[in-house]
């Protein structure tokens, strides 16, 4: 078996990264998990969260991501992230776009007639690990502005 596989990680405004590593820990919806050279294919569901990158030196590599998919072969990971930055990039006025976004698809959700509990719930739990993501990686989500 391989020490390493491909990690290729996207969003739709660029690349972020394409490496040869040795782990790479997901924020998955069900649960994080970590996928290494040899794990079984898998497509992942991922929440908002860190997605740690280590190579083959064993450097660790954040990135952060407000959700996506990941798609494990065994050989690569392919991580097509919904919006996604180096954790270096994250800064407070970054962080506050991200969970102003996560607050404005709450209230879209909220304000629909014809949406189901479980809609209600899933929008919910975005907008918290929003929040949660920011206070791990030391911002303030109390200082980013709710939109009208």
């Amino acid at each position: 078996m391989a020490d390493t596989m491909q990690f290729d990680l996207v969003s739709p405004e660029r690349s972020l990264v394409s490496v040869p590593v040795r782990e790479v820990r997901l924020p998955g919806t069900e649960g994080d998990l970590t996928a290494m050279p040899g794990h079984a294919p898998s497509i992942v569901t991922l929440r908002p969260g860190l997605v740690t990158v280590v190579d083959a030196s064993g450097t660790a590599t954040e990135f952060a991501v407000t959700g996506g998919f990941a798609e494990i072969a065994g050989d690569s990971v392919s991580l097509l992230a919904e919006r996604g930055h180096p954790r270096a990039e994250i800064t407070q006025e970054v962080y506050n776009e991200m969970l102003a976004d996560a607050h404005r698809r709450k209230r879209a959700v909220d304000e629909r007639e014809d949406v189901g509990h479980d809609a209600i719930t899933a929008a919910a739990k975005l907008l918290a690990d929003m929040q949660a993501l920011g206070t791990h990686i030391g911002l303030d989500p109390d200082q980013a502005t709710v939109p009208d």
